[in-house]
Order: structure tokens, then sequence, then C-alpha cells
């Protein structure tokens, strides 16, 4: 029997082989989308998984200048269970500001900034370093609405310019032990954390 011609029908139905669930870990480099199919050509994040046959689908999205952690699977439960506000999973990021960055501007960004037409959700915010050599700020900003360039919103909202954002953490899975540009499969322990969230 060979499983990639045969069929098996069981009371007149097709059966189909269980596919494997996978679930990807990848610290993304700038530059690369995280759309399956872009119309400029640019490369996408599937491109850095060599060796992984499976077609999987970023859960979430990273724009093309952030880096840093990105889960990918073929669970399709999983994304939405994973991507649905109500389970509120929290994202670290890194950011690096132009200018030093006033407590006062941290409780801002803590409280909820307006931006567009909503009003950002609480976060974590605390100051990592303040260089005034180069006369930048680093930030350490945990949210978990994580909407469409919600952290470079932000800090466009406390009028600071974003000069790096790096996704350090999903939940309590980081990418501290992944070079850019590499990934490792989830353990199940992992997804197990994510989807208890």
């Amino acid at each position: 029997m060979d499983p990639n011609t045969d069929e098996v029908y069981f009371q007149e139905k097709l059966v189909k082989p269980k596919k494997e669930k996978i679930y990807i870990l990848l610290n993304k480099p700038i530059g690369y989308v995280t759309t399956m199919q872009d119309q400029f050509n640019r490369d996408k994040v599937t491109d850095l998984l060599k060796g992984v046959k499976t077609k999987v689908l970023p859960v979430g999205r990273l724009d093309m200048y952030t880096s840093g952690a990105l889960i990918l699977t073929n669970d399709g439960d999983f994304i939405y269970q994973v991507t649905h506000p109500k389970h509120e999973i929290e994202k670290t990021y890194q950011v690096t500001l132009k200018g030093s960055v006033t407590n006062e501007e941290v409780e801002r960004l803590k409280n909820g900034v307006e931006i567009e037409d909503y009003i950002s959700g609480k976060a974590k915010v605390k100051i990592l370093k303040i260089d005034p050599e180069k006369n930048q700020t680093r930030l350490e900003i945990t949210i978990h609405e994580g909407k469409n360039r919600e952290v470079r919103k932000m800090c466009q909202a406390i009028d600071k310019k974003v000069l790096a954002l790096h996704r350090s953490k999903i939940g309590n899975i980081g990418v501290k032990d992944l070079k850019l540009g590499t990934w490792r499969y989830l353990t199940k322990d992992e997804v197990q954390t994510l989807l208890k969230s």
C-alpha cells in the first residue's frame, strides 16, 4: 500500500491520514515578511525553515522591520487560541528609542496611550538602559493585545522614534538561545503552556 497514492474508505467515506501537528519557534531577522504570498517578492519567514516539508503559517505577525520570536504551525486551532485576545498571552519587546524617556512617559505607556481610534491596553514597561552619548533609551514593553504595529504606535504616541524593535518572548517562551534566522521545534510542554494561558 502506498500512502501517497492509495485511498482508504470506511463506510463509503474517505479516511484521510492524520496530519502530524508541528510547532516552530523562529528568531526572525529584520527584512523578512510574515505573509505567505508577497506581491513584491520579498523574503518570507518560511524561506528560513530549511528542512521543514510541512506547510506552516505564522501565529500572528511581525512587521518586516521587527526581529524576534515568531511561532509557526500547521495547527489552525492553536493559531486561533493563541491569537485570540481573550487569552491575553503576553508578548515582550525590547525597544530602542531615539532620545531619553521620562518616568512620566513610562507611566503613560503603562496606563495606555491614544493610538489612532483606540487606547492601548495596560502594559508593563521598564527602562533597561539610557545612553546619553548615543541619545538613546532601551525599554522593555510587555503587551497582550498585539494589534497591528502596536508597540511602534505606542512609542509614536509619546513622540519617540523607534530605532530597533525585537520581540524577545511570547508568553514565557523566549529566543535568547536562538541565533537570528534559526529555529527549533516547541516542546509539548511549551505548546500546552501557551494553550493554557
